[in-house]
């Protein structure tokens, strides 16, 4: 069984992304890794590069981000074109996989390899949030993602490279779980970093405006917010250590209105019965 892992970057220094962990977290399972380095002035293709392993192939080549987020699907297919896996693991620049997860994304992988019905895999997901001893739980935030997908079959990353869809109908893949874990540190950054991600953020989706409240002081709290009592993964590890102190986890204060009530319902009811109520899923669960 070959398997290529894929991503994509850009601008990894100023935006502070754990991209080299992220990377570093799956070369136990790859046999290549294809790296999509967008147009950076901030030493990106070197930081990449740094990793310094055979098995790492970089893409180069511009970015159209006049086609907002929608340049991130069209980018992360270049990646996936250029697998040549019988599967192929799909890790954005702020995630990393638990080491713990391994033996049975790689058992799944096996075991789905010879099941042309099953084509994705998907992993379970930490969202951490302000800080990395606190993370996002309930319907604000996704339980599982696709991150695995067979490639040679027509699945294409879709919208903002959330997901992947097949066919002109866009149909969700049928997927089925690994049991491996993806720790996400999107909004775990320094606030410097979070203030430079709202940017791009505005830019990519809302065409320059500025359309979500200042980070600068700090992160609004949400429903499900909750203190982190697992491990954060092992590669992970110094770059948390080096940046202590200088995350920020004094949530704002939010006012309670229909929607934060609506997720406090959903959160009970999840609590109570395992059922998440309305819950979005890019794929059929199999």
């Amino acid at each position: 069984m070959r398997v290529t892992g894929f991503s994509l970057v850009a601008n990894a220094v100023r935006l502070d992304f754990p991209v080299v962990e992220a990377l570093r977290s799956l070369l136990p399972l790859v046999d290549e890794l294809i790296v999509n380095v967008g147009p950076s002035d901030d030493g990106t293709h070197d930081l990449v590069a740094s990793l310094a392993d055979p098995r790492l192939r970089l893409i180069t080549g511009a970015w159209d981000r006049s086609a907002g987020s929608a340049m991130l699907a069209t980018e992360t297919q270049r990646a996936l074109d250029a697998a040549t896996g019988d599967w192929a693991i799909y890790i954005q620049a702020d995630e990393v996989l638990h080491e713990a997860g391994i033996p049975a994304l790689r058992a799944a992988m096996e075991q789905a390899r010879a099941e042309p019905s099953v084509e994705a895999l998907l992993v379970d997901f930490v969202h951490h949030y302000g800080s990395p001893a606190w993370v996002g739980q309930g319907r604000a935030w996704y339980r599982r993602e696709v991150r695995v997908v067979r490639p040679g079959i027509g699945l294409r990353s879709f919208r903002d490279a959330q997901g992947f869809r097949l066919g002109a109908d866009h149909r969700r893949p049928r997927a089925r779980r690994s049991g491996a874990t993806y720790h996400h540190y999107g909004w775990a950054r320094p606030t410097p970093a979070l203030v430079a991600k709202q940017q791009v953020d505005n830019e990519l989706y809302h065409g320059g405006a500025a359309a979500r409240a200042d980070v600068s002081a700090g992160l609004p709290w949400d429903v499900g917010l909750a203190p982190f009592t697992g491990t954060h993964p092992a590669v992970i590890r110094e770059w948390l250590v080096t940046r202590a102190g200088r995350f920020n986890d004094q949530f704002l204060p939010r006012p309670w209105d229909r929607r934060r009530l609506a997720l406090a319902a959903s959160l009970g009811i999840e609590r109570l019965t395992g059922w998440r109520p309305f819950e979005h899923r890019n794929y059929v669960e199999v």
